[in-house]
């Protein structure tokens, strides 16, 4: 029942990455084993080159071999996903994804980009035959906001379109049960009149 967190942001930190972070979080609470991968830390140059056989690079594509779920999480400029994505995705061999749940996520300037999630960057992971590519989830500047700590915090709307993609993703891709009810509260929480 892994998990591969996919950050294709060239920076760090970024509001892609803390969409990313937000829904590992929701992964973990589910108990699913996540693991991370950064293209903007493989090395640039073997990355650029296609240099399969580099170590970095070869850790990164058994990375992929080995999940069970892709969440990738990309950028938005110019109405495609990042570049640095770009570069990683074409190391990767024609049925990389394949037999695999994929749910791809973006932030980008304004609610105008939204539709790169269905125009450029699914037709890639369908090329690379995975076998089910959920709806994905877009997030423009004002949906995720810097705090005075540099930290980034989902808002309440955009927390809910999340929580809803990630009970997906863990019953159709992870094979878990459904959450049903409330989550739990703890106890120090609870309040109680009479």
């Amino acid at each position: 029942m892994s998990v591969l967190l996919i950050a294709g942001s060239p920076t760090a930190p970024s509001r892609s990455t803390a969409l990313l972070d937000a829904v590992g979080e929701r992964l973990a609470r589910r108990h699913a084993r996540i693991e991370r991968l950064a293209v903007r830390e493989l090395p640039a140059q073997p990355l650029l080159l296609a240099e399969w056989n580099h170590p970095a690079i070869e850790r990164a594509i058994a990375q992929v071999a080995a999940a069970r779920v892709i969440v990738v999480a990309t950028p938005v400029y110019k109405a495609a996903y990042s570049g640095l994505l770009k570069v990683f995705l074409d190391l990767l061999s024609q049925n990389a994804l394949k037999g695999k749940t994929v749910l791809p996520l973006a932030t980008g300037g304004s609610p105008h980009h939204m539709l790169a999630l269905d125009y450029a960057l699914r037709p890639v992971l369908q090329s690379l035959s995975a076998r089910h590519i959920l709806p994905g989830v877009y997030a423009s500047e004002s949906q995720i906001a810097l705090t005075p700590e540099n930290a980034y915090q989902v808002h309440n709307d955009l927390a809910e379109r999340l929580n809803e993609a990630v009970e997906v993703l863990a019953t159709e891709g992870l094979k878990l049960p459904a959450t049903h009810g409330f989550e739990p509260v703890p106890f120090s929480r609870v309040r109680c009149s009479v």
